[in-house]
């Protein structure tokens, strides 16, 4: 019959159809020719892929979960995220410059002969940068990608810096200290930068305060994590934590170019004031001036302002203090390096420390917080000098780091209070300008001293102790004024 001939023909083109799918093994259950793909060539590289792919997991799963971290609460879109990233990433380096010189030929020459270089060194690269770092953001704002360029340059430096440091470490080369104080300059620029480029890439809801302890705590995280790194490297050889750090650095380099560009514009903005004028404590100038614009930041920041620069005086000073004693009289039963060391850690476990607090009491009066660390630093500083002792030098330095946190963040808090946001960014990276030129003048004064421990940390508590008297009464009378009336930080 016609019919069934038909449907016989019709079923028979739709087998031939399918047979080119049955011999690769997608149909039917004898594919022979898939099979021997499946166990030959084709599992191979399926086996390959899968220990590829479990490879690659700790890493890609930990990428991952560092930006999840970063980028949490709106940080990913305003770009903060990549600041809290380029910030470890500059903690990492640093870390690993340190590591590399924490035993270099600085503990062979004679410590008459070091300090006199390392105060040659400081006066010739910290002093210019000193001098021009009051012009460094009004210059940054007429240059196109300036604060994008400027962080770029200031990673750059340190990654050639690095490599010249490799060279020295093993040759023992005069280089090192020219080349150590470069990084230390390099550093604090980019420290400056990146305080103006912060209040720029703030999310919504995001207070000044929480922006800075989490990239802080972003960078201090990434300097936990590299610090082991680097001592492995050092196992291997001097120059390897070095390399280690030109890597980093050079990642950092391009990873400045990878921030919104929003943060080198500085379109409506304008140019703060440091002085607490009262005439002018709430608007523009009333009067005509040679320079427009003009805000004062108020009396609160001021004396705000005034505290954490006596604090990061002492911790400079303590820096090149410790570095030269400890290398002359070091902790009971240890070296030198591990000396330092014991302090370093110390200094950087208070400041983690304080990084966290801080981020806790962003809703707590600032004044009242500054005065009171501000307090335990110099009692902390009165003791150690009175019973010097490896102890309370170890104490001493996690109380200067845990106050240097906490009195910072609260400054924070008190400019993104009493601030206009008009120069808010101005008056921000102004007073971490000044903050750093505090921290070469201690530096300068830790060098000249006599390699007395009663009487270095005698002149520390003397430092902390002039800054905390001449801002008592103003912070605390501040937050009698304005505490009950002035809006807290989120």
């Amino acid at each position: 019959m016609a019919l069934p001939t038909a449907i016989s023909g019709h079923y028979d083109d739709v087998a031939a159809a399918r047979t080119p799918q049955a011999d690769t093994g997608t149909g039917g259950a004898k594919g022979g020719k898939g099979s021997s793909r499946l166990s030959g060539p084709g599992r191979l590289r399926g086996s390959l892929r899968a220990v590829g792919r479990a490879l690659h997991l700790p890493f890609t799963g930990t990428a991952r979960g560092i930006r999840k971290a970063t980028h949490a609460h709106g940080a990913g879109e305003s770009g903060l995220g990549k600041l809290i990233e380029l910030h470890g990433v500059n903690g990492a380096g640093d870390v690993m410059i340190t590591v590399a010189l924490a035993s270099t030929v600085f503990f062979s020459v004679p410590t008459d002969e070091a300090r006199g270089r390392v105060a040659l060194y400081l006066a010739i690269t910290m002093a210019p940068f000193t001098l021009l770092a009051p012009v460094i953001g009004p210059l940054l704002d007429r240059i196109p990608h300036g604060r994008r360029a400027a962080m770029a340059g200031a990673m750059l430096a340190r990654a050639l810096l690095a490599l010249i440091l490799s060279g020295a470490v093993v040759s023992g080369s005069i280089q090192l200290y020219p080349a150590a104080l470069g990084v230390l300059v390099a550093s604090k620029a980019y420290g400056v930068v990146r305080s103006a480029v912060v209040p720029r890439l703030l999310p919504p809801g995001f207070s000044l305060v929480k922006a800075n302890s989490r990239v802080t705590l972003g960078g201090l995280l990434a300097t936990g994590i590299a610090a082991p790194i680097g001592a492995g490297l050092q196992q291997i050889g001097p120059r390897w934590p070095l390399y280690g750090a030109f890597v980093i650095f050079v990642a950092g380099t391009f990873l400045s170019f990878t921030l919104p560009p929003k943060v080198d514009s500085a379109k409506g903005e304008d140019t703060a004031l440091l002085a607490a004028d009262e005439e002018h404590l709430h608007g523009p100038h009333r009067r005509p001036v040679k320079r427009p614009g003009l805000r004062t930041v108020g009396p609160a920041v001021t004396h705000a302002l005034a505290a954490n620069a006596s604090i990061r005086c002492l911790t400079g000073f303590l820096i090149f203090f410790l570095a030269f004693l400890l290398r002359e009289h070091p902790i009971s039963g240890q070296s030198a390096a591990v000396s330092l060391g014991i302090v370093g850690v110390s200094a950087g476990v208070g400041n983690a420390f304080g990084t966290a607090v801080g981020a806790w009491l962003r809703s707590r009066a600032p004044e009242i917080i500054i005065v009171t660390v501000v307090a335990c630093v110099l009692g902390a500083a009165i003791t150690a000098a009175l019973f010097f002792g490896a102890v309370l030098v170890a104490g001493l330095a996690a109380i200067a780091g845990f106050a240097q946190a906490l009195a910072k963040l609260s400054l924070d808090a008190l400019i993104q209070r009493d601030v206009p946001e008009l120069v808010r960014t101005s008056a921000f990276a102004r007073s971490e300008t000044l903050l750093q030129m505090s921290w070469v003048l201690g530096g300068a004064v830790g060098i000249a001293m006599p390699l007395n421990g009663t009487l270095g940390l005698a002149v520390g508590a003397a430092i902390v102790g002039t800054g905390w008297l001449t801002t008592v009464r103003g912070l605390i009378g501040s937050a009698r004024r304005g505490g009950a009336t002035r809006p807290r930080v989120a």
